[in-house]
């Protein structure tokens, strides 16, 4: 990897398709400019493994939450574990949290929104910024989030470009996996190109999301170095410009000193 400051905001090395290889790709992602990954949580269980993670790997923090596709199994035990949980001192953030209208299968909407709420109550409380999942789920998305207004990111961003100015008045990150590569991805890379410079992040959703010419393959964080040319080429400025702006921000927003 010839590039550095490279900030991956959003992964899931703790994911079972990492499972044969994870400690050999880590350390070789790290020593070639890789500088931090945020690991984020899926549900309580991937909280436990997200956190051990972290505590392997200096480099490495990770995100404590509940996915809306698991919102059904929410209770207020596991709220108060996820407050335990954030008593680490590698827990930078509460997430992946919020609304997945996609699948009819999924947690009811009612479910999602509960939780979702309960989750970003709970943020607030801590002071901890929030890791933020919207599929299909704009407006009550928007809603949630100018009612408590924490810190955080809307991950893997799939809004419309004007929403890209109401997120950023709010205050929040957005990050851009390598949607912005594939060829049909117009809506993304409008938006990528508005977000102003210091509302930017770049991630890689890993093993998923992979950027082209890798689409279909599983991703990891090395793979960022086709998102960032795609995402600097959109905003005219060179790759390395890129990774050290999206470094920066992801750091201030997760309070890590570069």
């Amino acid at each position: 990897m010839e590039y550095q400051n490279i900030f991956d905001s959003h992964a899931h090395y703790d994911d079972e398709r990492f499972d044969e290889d994870r400690h050999e790709l880590l350390p070789r992602l790290f020593d070639s400019g890789v500088r931090f990954v945020m690991n984020a949580a899926s549900s309580m269980e991937s909280c436990v493994t997200s956190i051990a993670l972290a505590d392997r790997y200096p480099q490495l923090y990770c995100a404590v939450g509940v996915h809306p596709d698991a919102a059904y199994r929410f209770t207020e035990t596991d709220c108060a574990a996820l407050a335990e949980y954030a008593k680490h001192d590698k827990v930078l953030a509460i997430g992946e949290i919020g609304l997945d209208y996609h699948y009819d299968d999924a947690s009811p909407r009612e479910v999602q929104r509960a939780v979702f709420e309960r989750q970003l109550q709970l943020a607030v409380e801590l002071d901890l910024p929030v890791i933020v999942h919207d599929r299909e789920a704009h407006q009550d998305t928007l809603d949630l989030l100018r009612k408590y207004r924490p810190r955080g990111v809307l991950h893997c961003y799939s809004g419309s470009p004007e929403m890209v100015r109401e997120v950023a008045a709010l205050g929040l990150y957005l990050g851009f996996t390598g949607v912005v590569t594939f060829k049909n991805a117009r809506k993304a890379v409008e938006a990528a190109r508005l977000v102003p410079d210091d509302r930017l992040l770049i991630e890689t959703d890993c093993p998923y999301m992979a950027p082209e010419p890798c689409r279909g393959k599983r991703c990891d964080s090395s793979l960022l170095v086709h998102t960032g040319a795609k995402l600097a080429e959109l905003r005219g400025i060179m790759p390395q410009e890129l990774f050290d702006l999206t470094c920066r921000n992801a750091c201030e927003l997760f309070g890590l000193s570069i």
